[in-house]
């Protein structure tokens, strides 16, 4: 496995070694020891599965309390898979991150704790798993505007896109709820 920096260091896109031959392929999506390697040093606790159809957009979310650190994987189909960094003492603030993961590429993106995320389908079904360093707590959930004009993601959007009640009452990015250095230090 491979590991890149994006835009925004400390998000890696991890690049796995697949085997492939007649009869399909094979790769690890997940080895403690090589993640480890990386710096990656997340204890895992839940897994989560989705299916969506072209042009749903989900995002962007983030817990204020339990923050999640995710490792983003697609299955089936193809997405355009985003980071935003809401640490407030990061060089990176308010910066985002985006890269295209599918079946096809098997890239995965590791987002720390700190980030809020969303994912924008571009195939006409998708299936994306992801693991995460907490436990879902709806209490603590909040989401960030996709279309926020001060963190301008360029998603590439063909049309408009289908959102969750929730995702449609997202908050912008001057008024959200950032980690600070003592939120991070809690986790």
């Amino acid at each position: 496995m491979e590991a890149i920096s994006t835009a925004i260091p400390d998000v890696l896109l991890l690049k796995p070694k697949v085997f492939s031959d007649a009869r399909g392929f094979f790769f690890e999506s997940y080895n403690q020891k090589v993640l480890a390697s990386f710096g990656i040093q997340y204890q895992f606790v839940q897994d989560n599965h989705s299916r969506s159809g072209k042009n749903v957009l989900r995002g962007l979310h983030y817990q204020i309390r339990q923050p999640q650190g995710k490792l983003v994987r697609v299955v089936v189909g193809e997405v355009f898979d985003v980071a935003v960094d809401l640490r407030r003492d990061s060089p990176t603030f308010g910066k985002w991150t985006g890269l295209v993961l599918s079946a096809e590429n098997k890239e995965m993106l590791c987002v720390p704790p700190g980030f809020a995320h969303g994912l924008l389908v571009l195939s006409d079904w998708a299936e994306f798993t992801y693991k995460t360093t907490d436990f879902y707590a709806q209490e603590f959930e909040r989401t960030l505007r996709w279309d926020d004009p001060d963190v301008a993601i360029a998603w590439p959007l063909a049309g408009e896109p289908q959102l969750s009640a929730k995702d449609s009452r997202g908050v912008r990015f001057r008024d959200a709820e950032v980690y600070t250095s003592e939120s991070a230090a809690a986790r």
